[in-house]
């Protein structure tokens, strides 16, 4: 079946069953600054799966779009994707396990309703029970799967399969249907097994279903013995019933006033399961492998390394696509970060490929045409989506360009790429690390693959504390357009402060490549010459080639000097304070007489204000509007 086919049946099997439909959530989290993507399914419903009550009631379901960024690195095999979406039913304390399994059951295996798939090629785990919490074996779940395969006359004997310590010392004994698993993989809460739930958090047992792929054998490289959590590919699970019933209470559980169930299915994977195919790529991008095969010239399946480039730009085209309709447009910091990422690495395995420059934005109609109907947005920003895609490609070929010239700059002075190097080539000129080495390898020459890896680690860090390559100051690079714009924006605080008063403080501030941001204190919108004015001001002093100068000193003499530092902002006993003007003027000068601006900053700034003007550039001011109560933002570039 289809995607589309699969998600409507399923929609309507639940809704048939007094569920009500509730469309998918944007992939961009709302009032939730803890994660920067919608992920999972379930997501968007914590606050009522906690307790709040849902607008449409107790029962629900709906597919929702969802996008894992720490996958990126594992696409090119047959199975992972970073957009997928997860379809999911509900019950806020209305039914239970005795509905919910044979519910499931009979949409997987039922013809009419259903996707028809073979009973026989089922596998199901339930939690084996933890002795410490005294969490007991969900042997209600068991019987529950033992009557729904006996109705259908398969043997279904249970079996406790062992633990992730043990190494899973036994597989499949003849008959065994229904496996018994310890808390790492049969039981669910935001905070992870029992034992490291706090206090207050809610939880339960899970149990999932797994389909068989006949015609793949046990690899031993995977472990001694196959089982339904085996990676060898064998096996593939295709949806997870949480029964969420306990309450963590101090060292121990009691039973939660209302049980609620959280189903979550992939979509794509019911799909190509419905097939009995094992690879997700040619059941789900069929569009798109379709335009790359007629762009490329090549052939998806014929050669290992062409497919994994081809799976690469389908998956991040299709991610970037949804991404981009919702408001993640590419960047250089957090969601926009992650937008560009993909579509530097879609442009770099579509140039592997042989697809001509320019192309990528084609790839848009293929994704359109699979989904329109059924996420009307995609439709409707069709042209926005393309241009986007199109800009970034383009943006994305002249820093190639730039940072091959750094590689060979790397070369020459060293010999080789260091770890160091090859992040640098990664987060300045978006180069994956796959291209680093091939650049090194045509030279024959080595990468410091291991250095780059704790970088990356590092990186990794940032990255899931939603910080992705934020710098001090709220620079998000140290490219040379971002520090030019990071010097204008010292120009543009003392502006500001000239032309509507010195209450005016910083609030916040965000630098990229193509435009500066600045949050200020200011009770009132500012006046069409009043920005005037302020643009005058900040020409002025880049006109005047004005020094702009660094000083270390201790923080009490900054602070007596009067520099500018951001709200809230903590500050070491030593600082660095950066000064602009007047002419003449050095680091030598204690008494700082005559500085146009002072502030506290780490850097990194231009050495004098005229570089700000190279190129003919005028500092502009693009836009000016109100963040909160008392606060105004202002965004400003040098074009």
């Amino acid at each position: 079946m289809t995607l589309n086919e699969v998600r409507s049946r399923y929609l309507s099997f639940f809704s048939k069953r007094g569920h009500t439909v509730i469309p998918s959530s944007s992939l961009i989290p709302e009032n939730d600054p803890t994660t920067l993507f919608t992920g999972s399914g379930m997501q968007p419903l914590v606050p009522y799966l906690l307790g709040k009550n849902h607008p449409a009631g107790a029962r629900l379901v709906d597919s929702q779009k969802c996008f894992r960024s720490m996958d990126i690195e594992e696409v090119g095999d047959n199975r992972h994707t970073t957009f997928f979406e997860m379809l999911g039913n509900w019950s806020l304390g209305d039914y239970f396990k005795e509905e919910q399994l044979p519910w499931f059951f009979e949409f997987l295996t039922d013809p009419k309703e259903g996707v028809d798939l073979d009973p026989n090629r089922l596998y199901i785990t339930v939690f084996a029970g933890e002795e410490k919490f005294k969490l007991p074996r969900d042997t209600q779940s068991a019987a529950l799967w033992r009557g729904l395969f006996d109705k259908k006359r398969i043997q279904a004997a249970e079996a406790v399969i062992g633990s992730e310590e043990n190494g899973y010392i036994r597989g499949i004994k003849p008959g065994e249907r229904i496996f018994y698993y310890d808390a790492k993989k049969n039981w669910w809460s935001r905070a992870g097994t029992p034992e490291h739930m706090p206090e207050g958090e809610p939880g339960g047992p899970d149990s999932e279903v797994f389909y068989e792929f006949t015609h793949i054998s046990h690899d031993k490289a995977y472990g001694e013995h196959c089982h339904p959590n085996c990676d060898c590919g064998r096996f593939l699970e295709i949806g997870n019933s949480v029964f969420m019933q306990y309450l963590k209470k101090g060292q121990s559980f009691e039973l939660l006033p209302k049980q609620n169930v959280d189903f979550g299915g992939g979509l794509e994977r019911i799909a190509m399961v419905s097939e009995g195919n094992n690879d997700i790529f040619s059941t789900n991008h069929k569009e798109l492998l379709r335009q790359l095969e007629q762009y490329s010239k090549k052939t998806y399946g014929k050669n290992q390394n062409d497919t994994r480039a081809m799976r690469i730009v389908a998956d991040h085209i299709k991610a970037s696509v949804f991404l981009i309709a919702d408001g993640a447009m590419p960047g250089n910091v957090e969601r926009g970060y992650i937008v560009r990422r993909l579509l530097r690495r879609a442009v770099r395995y579509a140039d592997l490929l042989g697809i001509p420059p320019g192309t990528l934005e084609k790839f848009t109609q293929g994704v359109v045409e699979e989904y329109h109907a059924a996420y009307t947005a995609l439709r409707e920003r069709e042209r926005i989506i393309e241009d986007t895609i199109a800009k970034e490609e383009e943006r994305f070929r002249e820093t190639l360009t730039k940072g091959i010239r750094e590689f060979e700059k790397f070369i020459e002075e060293k010999g080789s790429i260091s770890g160091e190097a090859a992040f640098t080539l990664f987060t300045t000129y978006g180069f994956p690390l796959e291209l680093t080495k091939e650049l090194a390898d045509e030279r024959g020459v080595s990468v410091a693959e291991k250095e780059f890896n704790e970088h990356m680690r590092h990186h990794r860090e940032l990255s899931r504390a939603g910080s992705e390559q934020k710098f001090r100051g709220g620079l998000a690079d140290t490219a040379e357009k971002t520090v030019r714009l990071h010097t204008a924006h010292h120009l543009l605080l003392r502006a500001l402060q000239i032309v509507l008063g010195p209450e005016v403080k910083q609030r916040g501030s965000n630098i990229t490549q193509e435009r500066l941001r600045i949050d200020f204190s200011y009770g009132a919108k500012m006046t069409k010459e009043q920005i005037a004015e302020v643009e005058k001001i900040v020409n002025e002093k880049i006109e005047e080639d004005l020094p702009v100068i660094r000083t270390e000193m201790s923080r009490e003499e900054a602070e007596k000097l009067g520099a500018e530092h951001e709200f809230g902002q903590k500050y070491p006993e030593r600082v660095s304070v950066y000064s602009v003007g007047p002419k003449g003027a050095t680091s030598e000068d204690p008494k700082f007489n005559g500085r146009y601006s002072i502030e506290f900053c780490g850097g990194p700034h231009v050495s004098h204000t005229s570089e700000l003007a190279e190129g003919g550039r005028h500092f502009k001011i693009q836009k000016e509007e109100a963040v909160s109560a008392g606060i105004r933002r202002i965004k400003a570039v040098l074009a």
